[in-house]
C-alpha cells in the first residue's frame, strides 16, 4: 500500500517549487503580476486555467521554475491537484493557500495497483501545506479508498470468499474481534441463503462479522456484498457480462474500508461489520431456478433467477444485524445492472427508509464531492415480488424498475424503525480521470464515512 502520510506535510522552509492554483476568473488578474516571460510561457502553453490542467513556468533564477494549476471556483475540491501530483516530476512542492479537500486526489493520483506487474518507480510527490488540520483526514481516506479500489481490482483467482475473510482479518484483525463461519456451518448456524448461493463453488462460502467498540454504544451495523465472482449461476451470464465480475465483491470492499474509518476515528459506535462472502458458481449442486430457500429471518424465496443472488446473501447479513438492535444499517452492494442504466458508472443508487438519513447521505456526497442519488423505495413494486409458492420470488419478471425492485426485497428483511441506507453502486471507474485510472472504485464511501462522523464523532 502507498505510504499517503509520507505524500502531506507541513510547511517546513525546506526548499519546495511553489505551486499555485488558479482559477479561469482569476488567470488575467495573476498574469499582470507576472514577469512578461512567465505570460509569454503562459501563452507558449496555451494554459487557460482549464480545471485539471497545468503549466510549468520559469521563476527568477537560471534553474527556478514553479507550476500553476487550473482549478474551480472556491475551495479546492478532491480531485482538483490529480493532475499535477500524477504528472510533476519527484520532489517537494509547496502549496499557495488553504488545501481543501484537494490533498485526496493528490495522494490517490499517486497509487496504482502493481501486483501484477513492475511498476516504473517515479518518486513521490510531496506536498507542503499550512492547512495542518487537512493532511491526516486525507491521507486516511485515501487509505481507506486505495484499499477498495485494490481489492475489486484483484481478480477472484486471488480473491475468494477465504481470501476476502483474510483481507477483514488483516485489516481490522488487531483491533476488532472478528468471526468467519465456513461452509456446512452456515447451515448449522442459520444462515441457509448464504450457503445456497455460494455451495456449488470450489471454495466454501463464508459469513465474515467483526464486532468493535463500546457495547454501550449505539450499534452501527455496516453490511458489504461479498460476492467473489459471479457466473450469473445456472441463468449463466453473457462472456460480455461476466467479463468484469471479479467486482462483485466491491460492496464488501466499501463496508471494510468504512469499517475501517469508523475504527480509526475512534467513533462513539458498537462497529458491526458483516460481510457474506461467496462465489456464484455453476456445478451439479447448485441453486436452481424454481428452487425455494429458507432465509435467517424465517422468510421463504423462489428463485426465479440465480443471477440475482446479492441480494440473497444480503438478507441474511440483514437479519443478523437486525438482532443486534442497530441504531443505524449501511449496505454496500454492486446490485443490479439496473442501477447503471439509470444512472450510469459515476452515481450510486442511494434507497433509504429514513428521509432525515438520506438528506443527510446526499448532502454530505456533494460537499465532499462523494455524490450519491437518492431513488425511490417505490411501495406498489412490491407486488411485483409475489410469489404464489413463497414468501417472494427474488428477482421480479418483466425487467421493470429492477434496482427498486431489488432494494424492496431487502427492505422486506429491515426491522421496523430502524433507519437503513442501501448503496447500489459500480465500484468501478470504466474510464480514466485525473486521480481515478480505470478500475476499481469507491463510491458513496466517503460520503458515508461523512455522516458517521457528524453523528458519532
Amino acid at each position: 500500500m502507498t505510504d499517503f502520510a509520507a505524500l502531506l506535510a507541513p510547511t517546513d522552509g525546506q526548499p519546495s517549487v511553489p505551486l499555485i492554483p488558479v482559477t479561469k476568473a482569476g488567470l488575467d488578474g495573476w498574469l499582470a503580476t507576472q514577469s512578461e516571460r512567465v505570460r509569454v510561457a503562459v501563452a507558449a502553453q496555451g494554459f487557460t486555467a482549464a480545471a485539471d490542467s497545468m503549466a510549468i513556468l520559469p521563476g527568477d533564477g537560471p534553474a527556478d521554475w514553479f507550476v500553476v494549476a487550473g482549478v474551480a471556483e472556491g475551495p479546492l475540491g478532491p480531485w482538483a491537484l490529480a493532475t499535477p501530483a500524477e504528472k510533476l516530476p519527484a520532489g517537494r512542492f509547496a502549496l499557495a493557500g488553504e488545501l481543501g479537500q484537494a490533498g485526496l486526489g493528490w495522494c490517490l493520483a499517486q497509487h496504482r495497483f502493481g501486483r501484477y506487474r513492475r511498476m516504473e518507480a517515479k518518486g513521490a510527490r510531496v506536498l507542503t501545506t499550512t492547512s495542518l488540520g487537512a493532511i491526516s483526514a486525507a491521507a486516511s481516506e485515501a487509505e481507506a479508498v486505495a484499499l477498495v479500489r485494490d481489492l475489486v481490482d484483484t481478480p477472484a483467482s486471488d480473491l475468494g470468499p477465504a481470501e476476502l475473510a483474510k483481507a477483514v482479518i488483516d485489516a481490522l484483525g488487531n483491533q476488532a474481534e472478528v468471526r468467519v463461519t465456513t461452509g456446512e456451518a452456515l447451515i448449522d448456524q442459520n444462515f441457509p441463503a448464504v450457503h445456497a448461493v455460494g455451495r456449488a463453488a470450489a471454495q466454501v462460502p463464508r459469513l465474515i462479522e467483526a464486532v468493535w467498540g463500546d457495547a454501550a454504544h449505539p450499534v452501527v451495523a455496516i453490511i458489504g456484498k461479498g460476492i467473489t465472482f459471479d457466473s450469473g449461476g445456472l441463468n449463466i451470464k453473457p462472456g460480455g457480462g461476466m467479463a468484469l465480475m471479479k467486482k462483485d465483491m466491491g460492496g464488501a470492499a466499501h463496508a471494510l474500508a468504512l469499517a475501517k474509518l469508523v475504527i480509526q476515528g475512534n467513533l462513539r459506535v458498537r462497529l458491526h461489520l458483516i460481510i457474506p462472502a461467496a462465489e456464484n458458481a455453476i456445478a451439479g449442486n447448485a441453486m436452481r431456478p424454481g428452487d425455494i430457500i429458507g432465509t435467517r429471518a424465517g422468510k421463504t424465496v423462489e428463485i426465479t433467477n440465480t443471477d440475482a443472488e446479492g441480494r440473497l446473501v444480503l438478507c441474511d447479513a440483514i437479519a443478523l444485524a437486525a438482532e443486534k438492535n442497530p441504531a443505524l444499517i449501511i449496505d454496500f452492494a454492486t446490485l443490479t445492472g439496473a442501477a447503471r442504466v439509470a444512472l450510469g458508472p459515476q452515481l450510486p443508487a442511494l434507497f433509504a427508509n429514513d428521509d432525515a438519513l438520506a438528506s443527510e447521505l446526499v448532502a454530505a456526497g456533494a460537499q465532499v464531492g462523494d455524490p450519491v442519488w437518492r431513488l425511490p423505495l417505490w411501495a406498489p413494486y412490491h407486488d411485483m415480488l409475489k410469489s404464489s409458492l413463497a414468501d417472494m420470488v427474488n428477482s421480479a419478471d418483466g425487467g421493470f424498475a429492477g434496482a427498486i425492485t431489488a432494494a424492496l426485497f431487502l427492505e422486506k428483511f429491515v426491522p421496523t424503525g430502524v433507519p437503513w441506507a442501501h448503496f447500489d453502486t459500480f465500484a468501478w471507474n470504466n474510464a480514466a480521470r485525473p486521480g481515478r485510472p480505470k478500475g476499481g472504485e469507491a463510491l458513496a464511501l466517503r460520503a458515508s464515512w461523512a455522516v458517521l462522523r457528524s453523528r458519532f464523532g
